[in-house]
């Protein structure tokens, strides 16, 4: 029988998500969406071949086995709690609002629940993994974005920092992970999911920089371990419908819901 898969959030992932899931995936099928215009997702789905109901975050495990959170950081509690507690898989994509509700892990354990972060817009993690069962001494990870891919996040707000105009490339953060990711919620999930990976987010270190000569989402890791030395790069293209995600974030959960049912899993 086909796992049931709800959708939280139906902006630029959740859309593309549940298209595929409509187009078909074995092993899974859409089963309900949440979002915050119900009209406007129910409009969505026009074109799909099975309609699904819009229902509020809250109650989408009663809908479900698989929870897919697209939404924003803010909301990972309201939908992922009563989901854990129920024994539902919840998979995370605001990883970076996980650090900070770590305690979703410990409900996860107590009810047979299962949090599963994607690689996302990332490379390199079951690699990280890998390293990590030996002994790594530092993961370091430099973020380029356009400049408008930075727009509004928390921490430029709080320190007055104004991109726009911006003519050349600018360090606009530098720290741990765990920083990063309360800074930036919307742009650098990425970096929570390479810290959980590896040495945790106190000992990741984090640089961001909006650069106006670059039109992608540009990351690169860096890692020294007793078992190998890294040095990984990706560029990913940005969301037209949203600029602070990458196109590669959506395909990321569909190969994940893939891997999920298939009789041959490659990759740690």
């Amino acid at each position: 029988m086909d796992k049931r898969v709800a959708i939280a959030g139906f902006g630029a992932i959740g859309k593309v998500v549940a298209g595929h899931l409509d187009r078909g995936i074995d092993g899974a099928a859409l089963a309900a969406v949440s979002a915050r215009d119900r009209a406007r997702a129910e409009a969505a789905m026009a074109g799909f071949a099975r309609k699904v109901p819009v229902v509020p975050l809250g109650e989408l495990w009663q809908h479900a086995d698989i929870v897919v959170e697209c939404a924003p950081a803010a909301v990972l509690r309201e939908l992922a709690e009563p989901a854990l507690e129920h024994g539902r898989t919840v998979v995370v994509l605001s990883c970076g609002a996980l650090l900070d509700n770590f305690d979703l892990v410990d409900r996860a354990r107590d009810h047979g629940g299962r949090i599963l972060v994607p690689t996302g817009a990332l490379l390199g993690l079951d690699a990280v993994q890998a390293a990590a069962v030996g002994e790594i001494e530092r993961v370091h990870m430099i973020t380029r974005k356009p400049p408008n891919g930075l727009a509004g996040a928390p921490y430029l707000v709080r320190n007055g920092i104004d991109l726009s105009g911006l003519n050349a490339a600018r360090r606009v953060f530098s720290g741990t992970a765990r920083e990063a990711a309360r800074g930036f919620p919307a742009n650098v999930n990425v970096a929570a999911a390479l810290a959980m990976a590896g040495i945790g987010p106190d000992r990741t270190t984090i640089e961001i920089w909006a650069d106006p000569a670059v039109s992608r989402n540009m990351h690169r890791i860096e890692v020294e371990g007793d078992a190998v030395r890294l040095a990984l790069e990706i560029e990913n293209v940005p969301s037209l419908e949203n600029p602070r995600t990458g196109k590669l974030t959506p395909l990321s959960v569909v190969a994940l819901l893939r891997k999920m049912s298939s009789p041959l899993a490659i990759g740690t």
